[in-house]
């Protein structure tokens, strides 16, 4: 019998219905929300997004051609898709469609008005949540959340970093400041942290908290059918939650939701496989959950305080560089902000709020979770070396003009044989520094007096210029100098006379030999072998905090783990020991000692000059590495004799205790160790300018005291991701070769990490105070001034700037944050604007006030710096105000006749009426 087609026939029967959708396109007319009894009571809330690294193994320009296709993409499918909805975050994405497709960001204010297009996030990039400074943190917001109103007219109010491999925990008190009322993200997952839920409230220090929600999973998906998706987020969510979200969308290079997801979406719905499938967001799943659970299933959620952590540990440490850069750039363009705030409010000077905020974009760009954890490709971090760099010059180029027209009105007598020196403070507290400072046109030498001649202590140090200019000359003396002010000095030629005036510092007791550098408060020797600490004696509690402790100083090893440092719990393996070559005391002067100690192994080379200043209670150590090892790492440990150790890390705005186990751990500038030596309260803190990888080791009974150690150089393949393995024949770049510089402190302490003021200590560090030349003339000004002081204690100001809706005249926001962990009520002046004021903290907390140009209230305001429906109390009263500078500056032809700081060693040179 032959056997012929249905539809062959005249009277063919019409297909019978479709029960279980096939794959492919939904056929048309199919009733919406018609599902089996048989459907699990549960909703899937699908988040249609597009995860788009903007760097990564592609360059910046890549990524932003691509925010324009993958923005295109989304805008397509709702208009194909009527229940299409899309979600997005990092806001630079935005902004480069803004500046380049016009027509395609008219389309997406449309869809943001009809709540289809859904704005999350709030912050201008996902950046790395670990390293960043706190004041980044805020910027993230500032900057994003203002831009998002300033073209939408609304805010993000679910932040949503899904991709950062850590996230420390003071952010939800960040969060909450910046109108985040939750938090997505992915990183810890359940393998890696004791947390199981999924979704739950997190929790600062200082008792802020956020709804967080941990993506089941994974934030993105392949191109096709999204059952997989569904099926492994069903795997490991947290049964009790019932609803969940589940993340969907082509993502990394961007691309976001297909036709085949949203298909595939609508067939799983209708057949009811895993429940109700929904495209939704993140903002509606939460305003569902919190409806369903109603406000006691809510406040039953679990609560997780502290970090989350921990992923790809080897990120800390990857790119040396960037991590420099970064901090270079950040305590740079703060520092601009404070002198720009100074220069609008008494000055005359128009605040550059673009160029400022120009800067911080670079700056927060940078920040990216691929860019400053080391893990993108070679050439992206030229583009980020020459963006940090711009960065850096344009707060150069504002705090130089605005240190000039001061130093223009400081009253500088004419002084035969000087040279005027002013040196300005960034911070908010007085600080005592030394000073390096290069000059010229003084052959015989110089010695430092202040404006009051009274000299202070100062000493040769070697120049920069290698020249036949026997007049050129570098010296270092002391300064102590007002909280964020100046104050003038002066070169005067030759030594310092015998039975001249004392100082407001006169200098303290201090000897060096090649092994020995001792003060009245320190005594540290150094071992001829070894090149390190044999003793660091406290001699104001008698402790020696590493007499008898075991443990090399450097430590080599084979690191053969990928970029990310992929499943590595610890760098703190027994290493190689770096071989001592020379010992040299480089200065042995009133002021300050310097030993220099060089070591080699393999191709590699390490100095480290130890500085110990007369009355300095820390140790200052410069180190220079040229490293030409491939897939190995340097571990610069600090071995001491404590016993029952404790460590604490600082975290942006604070500090959090971790174990010491010899995990390695993000921090940013400072670890400390506490314990007892010889049952007494001792501890050993380690800040430095440029680093973030740590860890605190147990050590080994009789071999290796408890340590600190610093991860100061790894060097794996750049953008090496396992499983990929690496060709044995290929040819690889290979992370920080070559010469890099930084800086650390020990500080001992007597037993309370508070004692050595850490955070204080990190600020001056990243951030020395700026020693200018000067003229000389007449002026309004005096020879000291502060403009601003926090007082220097446990309350730190983090933030001196212009308002953001304040044009060339702003108010003055001033940031401030609780850095000890204790309730405390602080004080802060304002010499700037004749203000001081009081108000509470509590512990851990940050708050941010707003001080009126016109001498109104002081008010406190949102990390978005618009003004909040209520505050505690904030006290202010009038204060002496700084003077102002005037119109025009006084001149005086006979003193800028003095052409040179010498004249008496100038014959040549004639005055008028000589």
């Amino acid at each position: 019998m032959t056997g012929h087609h249905p539809d062959s026939c005249p009277d063919a029967v019409p297909p019978a219905p479709i029960a279980n959708a096939p794959n492919g396109d939904q056929p048309a007319g199919l009733p919406a929300g018609v599902r089996p009894a048989a459907t699990p009571d549960r909703t899937l809330h699908m988040v249609g997004n597009a995860h788009l690294d903007p760097v990564w193994l592609w360059p910046w320009q890549e990524g932003y051609q691509e925010a324009r296709a993958t923005f295109w993409s989304a805008i397509h499918r709702m208009d194909e898709y009527p229940d299409f909805v899309f979600t997005c975050d990092q806001v630079v994405l935005l902004a480069w469609v803004e500046e380049s497709d016009p027509e395609l960001f008219a389309r997406i204010r449309e869809r943001v008005a009809d709540g289809r297009w859904q704005l999350v996030g709030g912050w201008w990039v996902e950046p790395d949540c670990n390293m960043p400074s706190g004041e980044s943190f805020v910027r993230q917001g500032l900057l994003g959340q203002r831009w998002l109103h300033s073209r939408f007219g609304v805010t993000a109010t679910v932040g949503m970093n899904v991709d950062p491999f850590g996230h420390q925990g003071m952010l939800p008190q960040i969060l909450r400041g910046q109108g985040l009322r939750a938090y997505c993200f992915m990183r810890p997952g359940p393998h890696e942290t004791s947390l199981s839920g999924t979704a739950f409230w997190w929790e600062s220090p200082d008792g802020s908290r956020v709804l967080a929600y941990r993506i089941p999973h994974e934030y993105c998906s392949p191109p096709g059918d999204v059952g997989g998706q569904a099926d492994k987020s069903l795997g490991i969510v947290d049964r009790d939650l019932g609803d969940l979200m589940v993340f969907f969308g082509v993502g990394n290079h961007g691309g976001g939701p297909t036709r085949a997801n949203i298909e595939s979406i609508h067939r799983y719905d209708r057949m009811g496989t895993y429940g109700r499938m929904e495209i939704s967001s993140p903002n509606r799943y939460l305003d569902a959950l919190a409806e369903r659970l109603g406000d006691q299933g809510m406040a039953q959620l679990p609560v997780w305080r502290g970090d989350l952590q921990l992923h790809a540990p080897g990120c800390y440490s990857a790119h040396s560089g960037i991590k420099l850069w970064q901090r270079r750039a950040q305590a740079a363009v703060l520092s601009a902000e404070r002198w720009a705030a100074v220069g609008a409010s008494l000055f005359d000077l128009p605040y550059p709020a673009a160029d400022l905020d120009r800067a911080w974009r670079q700056i927060l760009f940078n920040q990216f979770h691929d860019v400053l954890p080391g893990s993108a490709i070679e050439s992206a971090y030229d583009d980020a070396r020459d963006q940090l760099g711009e960065a850096v010059a344009t707060a150069k180029r504002i705090v130089v003009r605005v240190q000039n027209v001061i130093a223009r009105h400081v009253d500088v007598p004419l002084a035969a044989g000087t040279q005027p020196v002013l040196v300005f403070n960034p911070h908010p507290w007085q600080v005592t520094m030394p000073v390096e400072l290069q000059y010229g046109a003084q052959p015989t030498g110089v010695h430092v007096v202040d404006a009051d001649g009274r000299p202070t202590p100062s000493q040769p140090t070697q120049s920069v210029a290698t020249t036949d200019d026997r007049s050129r000359g570098a010296t270092v003396f002391e300064a102590v100098v007002p909280a964020l002010g100046y104050r003038l000095y002066r070169l005067r030629s030759g030594a310092e006379p015998d039975g001249a005036p004392p100082a407001d510092r006169p200098a303290a007791p201090l000897r060096a030999s090649r092994t020995v550098l001792e003060n009245d408060l320190l005594r540290v020797e150094i071992d001829a072998e070894t090149g390190w600490l044999r003793s660091l004696r406290d001699k104001r509690t008698g402790v020696d905090l590493v007499a008898g402790a075991g443990g090399e100083h450097t430590q080599i090893c084979q690191d053969p783990t990928d970029t990310w440092g992929h499943r590595v719990q610890s760098y703190r393996w027994p290493g190689t020991p770096m071989r001592t070559t020379r010992i040299v005391l480089r200065e042995s002067g009133p002021l300050r000692a310097r030993l220099r100690v060089e070591r080699a192994w393999g191709r590699s080379r390490v100095v480290e000059e130890f500085l110990l200043g007369h009355r300095a209670d820390a140790v200052e150590v410069r180190v220079t590495i040229d490293w030409r090892e491939e897939a190995h790492l340097l571990k610069l440990c600090f071995p001491t004799a404590l016993a029952d150790p404790v460590a604490r890390y600082e975290v942006p705005f604070g500090s959090i205790e971790r174990p010491v186990d010899g995990r390695e751990n993000p921090g940013q500038s400072w670890v400390d160790l506490t314990g007892t030596v010889a049952g007494r309260p001792a501890g050993l803190t380690v800040v430095n300018n440029a680093k973030h990888g740590y860890d605190t080791s147990p050590g080994t009974p009789g071999a290796e005291g408890p340590s600190i150690g610093i991860t100061a150089v790894r060097s794996p393949v750049y953008s090496w991701h396992d499983p990929r393995r690496l060709d044995p024949d290929g040819f690889y770049s290979y992370q920080d070769q070559g010469i890099q510089s930084f800086r650390y402190l020990m500080v001992p302490h007597a037993g309370d990490w508070r004692q050595a003021d850490p955070h204080r200590r990190a600020a001056e560090l990243g951030a020395p105070v700026r020693a200018m030349l000067e003229s000389f003339h007449p002026g309004a000004l005096p020879a000291r001034q502060s403009y601003l002081d926090d007082g220097g204690g446990p309350v730190t100001v983090t933030a001196v700037k212009g308002h953001e809706d304040g044009g060339d005249s702003p108010d003055l926001v001033v940031r401030a944050a609780e850095t000890t962990g204790r309730p405390v009520r602080a004080r802060i002046a304002v010499p700037l604007l004749g203000r001081v004021f009081t108000a509470d903290f509590g512990a851990h907390q940050l708050r941010t006030f707003v001080v009126p140009a016109d001498g109104g209230p002081v008010r406190e305001v949102d990390l978005i710096e618009w003004d909040l429906p209520s505050s505690g109390p904030v006290v202010s009263e009038p204060i002496a105000a700084a003077p102002r500078g005037p119109a025009r500056g006084v001149t005086d032809p006979d003193a800028s006749d003095a052409t040179s700081p010498a004249e008496r060693l100038s014959p040549g040179q004639s005055r008028r009426g000589d």
